[in-house]
């Protein structure tokens, strides 16, 4: 007698859970004006459960920000998503991130098609998102703890993102813009975050566009001397 055949209802309504849960996430998204089906796909496949801490996993396919170790914060889904979608990437591009954080954006990048350099300052964060991009066999990822807006020298990046928001947007990142690539990240003006967007132009001139505003933590600068 087959001893797993009592439990495949179970796991089958599991399944159906999953599934209509990740339809409704897609839905929400829609629902916001996001539009871009590669981005949707990526969202699709990849589970923001796995990124979330235990304790909240329940809540991982919903619009909520989540509290991660080391007192920061793993964005809200819409906020990801408008970011990303200011971004732009296209497969095979090289793509700079700040602020790991859970490594769900990593993922997302990753799962776009592109070439990722993610720089995280808390070695905790780091480690637990390594974790997590192996469990969702995320692409092209190289994870280095450090300050991600310090100076690189002759590095150049077709697309930056910038996972927080910044009083004013380093010229130590904008030095890393080849031209006709894109910088986003959040400015915060008058005591609120706005999505920001830098682009070079073929010329070598900076243009920028300050978009809507955005529920995101501040970025922090500097390595974490503990953590």
């Amino acid at each position: 007698m087959n001893q797993d055949l009592p439990f495949l209802p179970e796991a089958e309504n599991r399944g159906e859970r999953e599934a209509i849960g990740a339809a409704s996430f897609i839905l929400s998204l829609r629902a916001k004006g996001i539009r871009d089906t590669a981005l949707l796909r990526a969202m699709e496949l990849v589970p923001r459960e796995v990124f979330a801490p235990r304790r909240f996993t329940d809540l991982a396919r919903t619009e909520v920000a989540l509290p991660l170790p080391c007192g920061q914060t793993m964005t809200g889904p819409a906020t990801v998503a408008a970011m990303l979608l200011a971004l732009g990437v296209q497969p095979g591009q090289r793509v700079l991130e700040v602020g790991t954080g859970s490594g769900y954006v990593t993922a997302l990048l990753a799962r776009l098609g592109a070439d990722v350099t993610s720089v995280e300052r808390f070695n905790t964060l780091a480690e637990s998102a390594a974790q997590h991009l192996k469990i969702v066999e995320a692409g092209k990822v190289r994870l280095e703890v450090g300050d991600g807006l310090a100076v690189r020298v002759r590095e150049r990046f077709d697309r930056i993102l910038l996972n927080g928001a910044c009083q004013e947007i380093p010229e130590t990142v904008t030095a890393l813009l080849a031209p006709g690539s894109r910088l986003v990240g959040a400015l915060t003006v008058d005591g609120m975050p706005h999505l920001m967007r830098i682009e070079r132009d073929a010329e070598g001139e900076l243009k920028q566009n300050l978009g809507a505003s955005l529920r995101i933590s501040p970025l922090v600068t500097g390595i974490a001397a503990t953590l």
